[in-house]
């Protein structure tokens, strides 16, 4: 019986569907979610970037060492990828513009949930709960690079374990 051209065509794209999404996943280093810029393969082991602002009692950056309740979650996250920390201290707009353009890899610094800055970053879920200025409850949350989605799971995944429903 002669070979259907049709049929083959159709087993071919079928094979074809059923293996590119397994050549896909394969193709970053660490799985998926994937950072297109590599943030958390290269903080891993290596240097975690981390910018903060001045904002008691989460962070404390009016001594020779940073301090405060983010700065212990941020070393904690930092010791649990095997990471040395780089501390840079600025204001938020700083900070979000070197977020943005990749010269830093994490911000905190007491960033809500209502934070204006969630187009130049991907906030975390909140990980705990404060009053805000108004009063208000407000979600604690801390800040990665747009787009660089595992760093964001990964750190989202440590916060849930480290830090379930705790306030500050």
């Amino acid at each position: 019986m002669p070979n259907n051209p049709r049929a083959s065509r159709r087993g071919a794209l079928i094979s074809a569907l059923l293996v590119l999404p397994v050549f896909l996943v394969s193709c970053t280093s660490s799985g998926y979610p994937a950072d297109p810029d590599g943030t958390f393969d290269r903080a891993t082991g290596g240097t975690l970037s981390v910018g903060i602002s001045h904002h008691p009692p989460y962070v404390d950056a009016s001594g020779p060492e940073p301090t405060g309740s983010e700065v212990e979650l941020i070393r904690a996250f930092a010791e649990d990828i095997d990471a040395e920390i780089e501390w840079t201290v600025s204001g938020e707009e700083a900070l979000m513009t070197a977020l943005e353009a990749g010269d830093v890899d994490l911000v905190g610094g007491g960033l809500t949930d209502q934070s204006p800055w969630s187009s130049k970053a991907s906030l975390t879920r909140g990980y705990a709960e404060d009053a805000g200025p108004d009063g208000q409850t407000v979600q604690l949350v801390l800040a990665v690079p747009l787009g660089e989605n595992q760093m964001l799971a990964e750190v989202e995944r440590f916060l849930d374990s480290a830090h379930p429903g705790a306030t500050p």
